[in-house]
């Protein structure tokens, strides 16, 4: 049962984009459609699409923010400025989420989590990407990436710094991994739908060692800069 006061709680979702619009258009619908069901408002971060992003966005009625600064960590951080809710959740343009998204948040937080993220399950028939998929139930070094969308409460992100904007890639898991050092962290076992589209242009193995290896420079602090210039270089990622 969820309690009154997380009940009455609003949730600002934040969504970072860049010529999006394609998945905007599947997305936008889906919140038009149960934004009477919850207390949620939903803010578009544009990093300077050259599509109809701000357009399309406008259509729908909802929140849309320009940033001067092109980034994901810069981009949800304009967004949290604006926010009016007292619970935020951040989420990837080709990401699906559940329905019932805010129940869950909520239940969370009623067992005392003050962040967490979902498991997710990617858009394809592979038996090796439905492996991939299993292992992101679990909380662990590698869990908490974007791809897995990630809530947290205003109170514990303003107490943290937000995302660090030095990371212009993985901003996710070095919020994560500050969260988890005095906040309990939760991963929700419910599988969200995650786009595969990385893989269509990439074999199975060649992502795996990328991610292999910029994981490892990560923990090792290696420049931001370089580790995503090195995965852009080494992966063909549109």
């Amino acid at each position: 049962m969820l309690s009154v006061e997380n009940q009455n709680k609003t949730i600002s979702i934040i969504i970072p984009v860049l010529n999006e619009a394609d998945n905007l258009r599947e997305l936008l619908p889906f919140f038009q459609r149960i934004q009477n069901d919850h207390a949620f408002e939903l803010i578009i971060v544009d990093g300077g699409s050259e599509d109809n992003t701000q357009s399309l966005v406008s259509s729908f009625g909802f929140q849309f923010l320009l940033s001067p600064i092109r980034g994901r960590a810069c981009q949800m951080n304009l967004g949290v400025s604006i926010a009016k809710g007292e619970i935020l959740y951040f989420v990837h343009a080709d990401t699906r989420i559940p329905e019932d998204f805010f129940n869950d948040i909520i239940g969370s937080l009623n067992e005392n989590f003050d962040a967490g993220c979902y498991a997710y399950k990617l858009d394809s028939s592979s038996i090796l990407l439905k492996i991939n998929s299993w292992f992101t139930k679990f909380d662990g070094l590698l869990s908490g990436g974007g791809d897995q969308t990630l809530f947290i409460t205003k109170s514990v992100y303003e107490e943290l710094g937000g995302f660090n904007e030095y990371f212009c890639i993985m901003e996710d898991f070095d919020l994560a991994r500050r969260i988890r050092k005095k906040h309990r962290f939760k991963v929700i076992p419910k599988q969200i739908l995650v786009s595969a589209r990385k893989y269509e242009t990439n074999s199975w193995l060649r992502v795996q060692l990328v991610n292999l290896l910029v994981f490892a420079l990560f923990f090792l602090k290696t420049p931001p800069s370089k580790l995503k210039n090195m995965y852009g270089r080494l992966l063909n990622y549109r």
